[in-house]
């Protein structure tokens, strides 16, 4: 196994905070009541919420950082955050907050969207935003020059602000040889989120999905089916077919369960769907599958890493797919952050599925911080960000489209544990087409659909 020291039972224990033996990763901590108004916030800065650390007696594992992001109120009564972060061989970073960090409602990966703002807006708006963050950003850096490219970091982020944290934009340190770049392209790196009323243990160990695809693909991504050829696979298209599927283990392991499907997103929980399934009908069901095989879950939908920070409902609790799927037992999750375009989603999904498949023995992460990687290449050198209008005034749209794929690229986010692996069976006679029930890939919900469809 690669990456933090081979230590996966004292990372497990750590991020639980209970320093004990058979701790859960991680651990269904609730969030603490908030805390007084400290005299920091008399002075302008925000208040802090639920600062409250993780155990901070627990050694980590070897070249493993954690960075723990908390809600924060700025003393004129505006949302803010805060952050700390510890890692081995390094002094800690208390928590720290300040005027720069209230709320960034507007440089969210789900603003990256056709008719929105321009995307190099967008990207200069989030390394503004990085600027202010130089705290935390010299913090990674000591961080790379400590423990090189071993490094795995992990944001266990409760806000629900959706800060980017996968563009976070770090300056360079030639002192020790650290190279400018974007926090996702540059290090491996996870996120988390608080898990509340979990019923079932997370995995104590690295999560090892192997096994055969579940999937369901909507009539207008059936083109997703193709990067999974190689593999064991039961395709459904029907979500009636395939949550039906998720309940009955087929006496076989399921290493990935892939949706390729529309997904909704509104500040309103009841608003949040899956193909065209809400978040409230897909929480009732037990997905025995994912509990069975701790399976990885894939999600190509739109909006399908956003959080809705559920206070209508009565719970200080953010609710989400991703916090779904690891609290009914999968191993980890990807999602998006926000709408990837049609065409541009069909070839993402099809090379970020390569790219995690083709190297099973590392984990999902490290396979996730290449794909970025050669998004970043793909994009060239980021002080060439292209203008929003050419010298005539005309947009410049093909600069416009670069910039928008480079950023469609860091929207597919991993929650989970950091060291998952998944590895796929190889295709058996038969695979690919029957989903069962008429709901198999060879001719249920009418012919193929048109192309494009994208999340």
């Amino acid at each position: 196994m690669t990456g933090l020291g081979g230590e996966p039972h004292r990372l497990a224990r750590w991020l639980s905070g209970s320093g004990t033996a058979g701790a859960r990763l991680p651990g269904p901590a609730r969030r603490p009541l908030p805390t007084p108004v400290p005299a920091h916030a008399e002075r302008g800065e925000p208040e802090a919420l639920g600062a409250a650390p993780v155990d901070p007696g627990a050694r980590l594992p070897d070249s493993m950082a954690v960075i723990k992001v908390v809600r924060g109120r700025h003393a004129s009564g505006r949302e803010a955050f805060g952050f700390s972060a510890r890692c081995e061989g390094l002094a800690p970073l208390p928590y720290t907050t300040g005027p720069t960090q209230l709320r960034p409602a507007s440089i969210g990966l789900g603003n990256a969207r056709a008719g929105g703002e321009a995307p190099s807006e967008l990207l200069r708006a989030i390394r503004r935003w990085s600027a202010n963050q130089r705290l935390l950003a010299d913090w990674i850096n000591r961080a790379r020059a400590e423990h090189g490219a071993a490094l795995h970091l992990l944001v266990w982020d409760d806000t629900g602000y959706e800060l980017p944290w996968e563009t976070l934009w770090l300056p360079a340190d030639p002192e020790h040889g650290l190279a400018e770049g974007l926090l996702g392209a540059l290090v491996v790196m996870s996120r988390w989120t608080t898990i509340h009323e979990l019923d079932q243990d997370l995995p104590q160990d690295p999560g090892a999905c192997n096994g055969r695809v579940l999937g369901y693909f909507h009539r207008e991504m059936r083109h997703d089916m193709a990067a999974f050829q190689p593999y064991a696979h039961q395709a459904h298209l029907t979500m009636s077919g395939f949550l039906d599927a998720l309940e009955e283990h087929p006496g076989e392991p399921t290493g990935l369960v892939y949706l390729a499907a529309h997904g909704t997103y509104d500040e309103r929980l009841s608003a949040l769907s899956l193909a065209e399934v809400t978040w409230a009908e897909l929480d009732e069901r037990p997905m025995a599958v994912l509990h069975e095989d701790r399976s990885l879950v894939c999600l190509n939908a739109c909006h399908s890493g956003r959080f809705v920070d559920n206070g209508a409902g009565g719970e200080d609790a953010l609710r989400g797919f991703a916090e779904l799927f690891l609290r009914k037992g999968a191993g980890g999750a990807i999602v998006t952050a926000g709408k990837v375009g049609d065409t541009e989603a069909r070839d993402l999904i099809g090379r970020l599925v390569r790219e995690v498949t083709a190297s099973p023995e590392r984990p999902v992460t490290h396979s996730l911080r290449a794909f970025r990687a050669r998004a970043l290449e793909d994009f060239g050198p980021l002080t060439d960000i292209p203008r929003t209008r050419h010298d005539d005034g005309e947009v410049d749209r093909d600069g416009q489209k670069r910039v928008l794929r480079l950023l469609y690229s860091f929207m597919f986010q991993y929650y989970g544990h950091p060291l998952t692996t998944l590895l796929l069976s190889g295709r058996h006679d038969g695979d690919g087409g029957d989903g069962g029930g008429g709901d198999s890939a060879d001719g249920a919900e009418g012919g193929e659909g048109p192309e494009g469809g994208g999340p």
